[in-house]
C-alpha cells in the first residue's frame, strides 16, 4: 500500500519456497519501481481487481514487436510503475549462457528498468519486467552492442526455442540448435514486424521425449524421430534383466502400442506397429537407441486456452529429414502462412483456422497429399473425408434405393 504495508502479499513471502515476494522486495531495496509495484500489487489483492492496462503502441524504431506496453491506471499513487513496460529479449539457442552475459543483462536493466526479470517466457525469451518510455531506446541500443536482440511479441513469429539437443541428449535426433539458430537469422523480418492475423510459434524437441512440450505450446512442433527399427543390443537388455528389471511387466507392458515381447532371453519388437513413444528407450537406456535414419515430425496447431479451449498439434508430415539449409521445412511454413493471412481471422491461431476450415481443405490449400497419420487421435477418427471412394452417381443410386 502507499504506506509501504503490504500484509497481505507478506503471506505469500513464508515457507521455505521461492517467492516473488521475495524477490520483490529485495529488488524494491535500490528500485522505487520495484517498490511502487508491491504497493500495486498489494492494493489489486485488497480490492480484487487488477490495476494494469494495456493500449497503446510502444516499442523501439524499426521493430514492431519485443516490447510489451503496460501502465497502471492508479499512477497518482504508484507514480514509478506508471509505465510498466516488459521487454523480451531472444536467448540463445538452448538457454545456454556465460556467467559475463548474464551479469551484463542484469547491469543494462539496473540501469534502466526495474531490476526485475523472469528467466524464461513461456516463449523462451528472457523477459525484462518494468520500465518507461524514454528508456526504451537506450536499453535496446546497449542490449545490442552486447550482440542480444529483442524477440517476437505480438501477431508475428515468436521467438523460435529449441531442447538442447545434440548438445548434451543423447537421444536428439537431429540438431535442435542448429535448427532454431538457422529459423532465427531466416524469419528476422516476420519476427520483428508483426503481419500476421496472430503469433506463430515454432519449437524445437530433438526426440518424442519433447522436453520442450512443443506439442502443447507451440504452433508448429518439430519433434525428432525415426524411421527405421529401434537399435537393440540384446546382451544388455538381458543385463537388465539379470539386475531385477521386469522387462515383460515394465517395459513390453507399459508399451502403448503393445509391440514389444520379451521371452526371457530376448527382445522383440515389432517396428511397423511402434509409436516412437520412448518409453523402452527412457527404461533401458543401455539396450536400446533410436534408429539410424533420423529426422523429425512435424506437428501444427498447438495453443492455450484463449479463444476455443487449449489444443495439442497433430501430425502433419509424420517424417521429414532436418539437415541445413532446411528448405523443404521453409517451404511448408512459408505455404501455411500464404494461406492463413489470406484466409485467417484476426487473433486466430492456425490451430483454430484449420478446425474452422478443415483439415481436409487446408491441407489441400497448401498442396499436401492426406495421411493415414493425421488423426485427431491415434487409431481413431481420420481427418481426410476420402472422396476417391464415391464414384459420380453415387447420390442419384442412393436416392433411387429410398
Amino acid at each position: 500500500m502507499a504506506n509501504g504495508q503490504t500484509p497481505k502479499l507478506d503471506k505469500l513471502d513464508k515457507g521455505p519456497w521461492p517467492s516473488f515476494v521475495r524477490e520483490i522486495k529485495r529488488a524494491a531495496e535500490k528500485s522505487p519501481m520495484s517498490k511502487d509495484l508491491l504497493g500495486l500489487l498489494e492494493l489489486s489483492y485488497t480490492e480484487k481487481i487488477g490495476h494494469w492496462k494495456h493500449g497503446g503502441i510502444v516499442g523501439v524504431l524499426g521493430y514492431g514487436g519485443g516490447v510489451i506496453g503496460r501502465y497502471t491506471d492508479v499512477p497518482d499513487k504508484f507514480p514509478n510503475v506508471e509505465h510498466f513496460h516488459t521487454m523480451r529479449i531472444n536467448m540463445p539457442t538452448g538457454w545456454f549462457y556465460t556467467s559475463k552475459a548474464l551479469r551484463t543483462i542484469c547491469d543494462i536493466w539496473e540501469k534502466h528498468g526495474s531490476g526485475l526479470t523472469n528467466m524464461h517466457g513461456s516463449t523462451g525469451d528472457i523477459v525484462l519486467l518494468g520500465t518507461r518510455t524514454e528508456e526504451l531506446e537506450p536499453i535496446f541500443s546497449e542490449l545490442t552492442k552486447e550482440g542480444f536482440d529483442l524477440g517476437g511479441s505480438g501477431s508475428d513469429v515468436r521467438t523460435p526455442s529449441a531442447c538442447v539437443g545434440p548438445a548434451r541428449c543423447e537421444w536428439a535426433c537431429y540438431d535442435t540448435l542448429a535448427l532454431c539458430y538457422d529459423l532465427t537469422m531466416t524469419y528476422q523480418d516476420e519476427l520483428h514486424r508483426p503481419a500476421f492475423p496472430y503469433k506463430f510459434k515454432f519449437k524445437c524437441a530433438g526426440c518424442p521425449n519433447d522436453c520442450v512440450a512443443s506439442v502443447a505450446r507451440a504452433d508448429m512442433s518439430i519433434i525428432g524421430t525415426w524411421r527405421d527399427d529401434i537399435q537393440v543390443d540384446q546382451s544388455a537388455v538381458k543385463e537388465y534383466s539379470d539386475k531385477g528389471l521386469n522387462i515383460q511387466k515394465d517395459v513390453c507392458g507399459n508399451c502403448p502400442a503393445k509391440c514389444m515381447d520379451w521371452d526371457g532371453q530376448k527382445l522383440d519388437i515389432d517396428n511397423r506397429s511402434c509409436t516412437r513413444c520412448m518409453h523402452c528407450i527412457n527404461a533401458m537406456p543401455k539396450a536400446l537407441r533410436p534408429g539410424k535414419d533420423r529426422g523429425a515430425c512435424i506437428m501444427l496447431g498447438s495453443k492455450a486456452p484463449i479463444v476455443e479451449g487449449a489444443q495439442l498439434s497433430s501430425v502433419l508430415i509424420p517424417f521429414m529429414k532436418m539437415e541445413p539449409p532446411y528448405q523443404e521445412l521453409k517451404d511448408l511454413c512459408e505455404k501455411i502462412w500464404d494461406l492463413w493471412c489470406e484466409e485467417g481471422k484476426s487473433r486466430e491461431r492456425v490451430g483454430e483456422f484449420i478446425k474452422r476450415v478443415g483439415m481436409g481443405n487446408f491441407l489441400e490449400a497448401i498442396d499436401i497429399e492426406p495421411s493415414p497419420y493425421q488423426v485427431a487421435y491415434p487409431r481413431d477418427n481420420p481427418y481426410i473425408f476420402y472422396e476417391e471412394y464415391f464414384e459420380e452417381g453415387d447420390d442419384e443410386e442412393e436416392a433411387g434405393e429410398e
